[in-house]
């Protein structure tokens, strides 16, 4: 019998994995509608061999001596468990699988990390993102959606933009003064993550305009952190929000894994109040363009040195909550990911249809306690707050949500 194929966990896993806390578990939630019901029998099938067509999510943390200088991933020729269940209908239901994507993460010694609930025409995708990020898992899903329905999940080809010539970003604000947190809220005394889920129309952006809804989303979030800060009492700080990109194809051949870098977008606090929005736009459209062109690591070149192997694993992981911990008054103030459009039909076939929602969320501990998540489907904007407890209440969490939607009608400008 030939051994397991291990694999050692890349930086973006192994820094995550030092970091672990059961209070807020480091899952990532993805939520598809759908139209029609969905049939246990083809679903259980169709997902298990997209799980084969893309082997790198069939995986457990192996097993290691203390002493160990790398935790392994070990590949597996089948799950562990069954992956697919079916939640029992109710009134609670929907929030029931969204509590449980929040609070319950797939263990990583059990293969894959991942598991996929179904409740009704709603399939919760529950990752463990120590192991992977939601853009793969999504490109599994898809993949099951042809298998399940026979018609072709292939990604619609990216929007064309020319070619920009790389440059540093101008008038950036300046980094060596600690972000802007969050202000609390109300917190909750029950530990964890809350989030709420809201659609709202795609913001209108003329053509030819040099700045990507993306940008618009930046612009948005970043105005109504500055908002809430001002309502709560916060001295006005730098903001920088964090934000990841994703380089991968999105067809059969992306590398499955944790596979974003993250870069930081900074704004001043003069450029947010009562802004000039067409040149907020476009100078917000310099900074993501210019670091999306930087090349970097996927952490950064610290956490690169912090995972070689130079010493045991235990005493690396206390090293690296040392410095996380120290490292607190520098992180950046919120993450916003923005998945864009989203490239898969998500075609389930004639019964069970096509898509009409897709929501992400993203982990959110402390102490940034507050990411930003937002995707795009049938023309409509999804968008998710995620929130740590210890900061924010649902009220917090709904009153962003306003704050959210009014800023994003600001980003609205005319020529």
């Amino acid at each position: 019998m030939t051994a397991p194929v291990r694999i050692p966990f890349p930086v973006v896993d192994e820094v995550s994995r030092h970091c672990l806390q059961e209070e807020e578990p480091e899952t990532v939630h993805i939520e598809v509608h759908l139209p029609g019901t969905v049939d246990r029998m083809r679903l259980r099938k169709a997902f298990t061999e997209a799980l084969h067509r893309h082997p790198r999510i069939l995986m457990r943390e192996a097993r290691g001596p203390w002493y160990r200088r790398r935790y392994e991933w070990e590949l597996t020729p089948e799950a562990d468990v069954e992956v697919v269940t079916f939640a029992p209908p109710g009134p609670r239901a929907l929030q029931d699988a969204r509590t449980r994507a929040l609070t319950e993460a797939p263990p990583l010694s059990v293969s894959p990390p991942i598991r996929l609930e179904v409740v009704d025409s709603v399939l919760f995708l529950t990752i463990n993102h120590t192991a992977l990020d939601g853009p793969a898992c999504l490109r599994v899903l898809a993949t099951a959606a042809e298998l399940y329905g026979g018609r072709d999940n292939a990604p619609a080809a990216p929007p064309v933009r020319p070619a920009e010539p790389r440059q540093d970003p101008p008038d950036t604000p300046t980094t060596w003064s600690p972000p802007a947190r969050v202000a609390p809220g109300t917190p909750d005394p029950s530990p964890g993550n809350g989030m709420l889920v809201t659609e709202l129309p795609l913001p209108h952006r003329p053509k030819g305009s040099p700045y990507t809804v993306n940008d618009q989303l930046m612009v948005t979030t970043a105005r109504t952190i500055a908002h809430w800060n001002r309502e709560h009492g916060a001295r006005p700080r730098p903001l920088r929000i964090t934000m990841p990109v994703d380089d991968r194809p999105r067809d059969t051949t992306m590398p499955i894994g944790n596979g974003t870098r993250l870069v930081e977008v900074p704004f001043a606090p003069s450029e947010l109040n009562h802004p000039d929005m067409s040149a907020l736009l476009r100078r917000t459209a310099e900074r993501t363009r210019a670091l999306k062109a930087l090349p970097r690591p996927q952490l950064g070149h610290g956490a690169a040195l912090l995972t070689a192997p130079w010493a045991p694993v235990a005493a690396r992981a206390a090293l690296t909550r040392t410095l996380r911990r120290a490292a607190a008054p520098w992180t950046s103030t919120t993450l916003l990911s923005n998945i864009g459009r989203i490239p898969y039909p998500l075609d389930f076939g004639e019964e069970t249809g096509r898509a009409h929602a897709v929501w992400f969320s993203a982990p959110a501990r402390m102490p940034r306690g507050l990411t930003v998540t937002t995707a795009s489907t049938a023309g409509r904007l999804h968008l998710a707050l995620r929130w740590s407890r210890a900061l924010l209440s649902h009220g917090d969490g709904a009153h962003l949500r306003d704050l959210f939607e009014h800023y994003l009608h600001t980003t609205e400008v005319t020529p």
